[in-house]
């Protein structure tokens, strides 16, 4: 016989889940800036970064995030208004 999760089983289940999707969002983040950011900055890899490339980095890091935030933002927001909405066409 299969034992059925209680309640609070099913809570701690779902925010396990939701944790390890936000690390997996967070990985895929770090490694797309990695990535992109070594591609625009660094033209001659070497043992060091110079000015230019630290500073490169730097910016396009700081973009990269911004673009990031204003994107989850975004559909974030997106997705609460459709719940919204759809909380209110089944009010009807």
């Amino acid at each position: 016989m299969a034992a059925t999760a209680t309640g609070q089983q099913k809570v701690e289940l779902i925010s396990q889940v939701k944790q390890q999707i936000a690390l997996a969002n967070a990985q895929e983040m770090l490694s797309k800036m990695t990535e992109k950011c070594f591609k625009k900055c660094i033209q001659k890899p070497g043992k060091s970064l110079d000015n230019t490339e630290q500073r490169c980095i730097s910016q396009c890091m700081d973009r990269f995030m911004d673009a990031w935030n204003l994107v989850s933002r975004t559909y974030g927001n997106r997705l609460q208004r459709e719940h919204f909405k759809g909380t209110v066409d089944m009010a009807d």
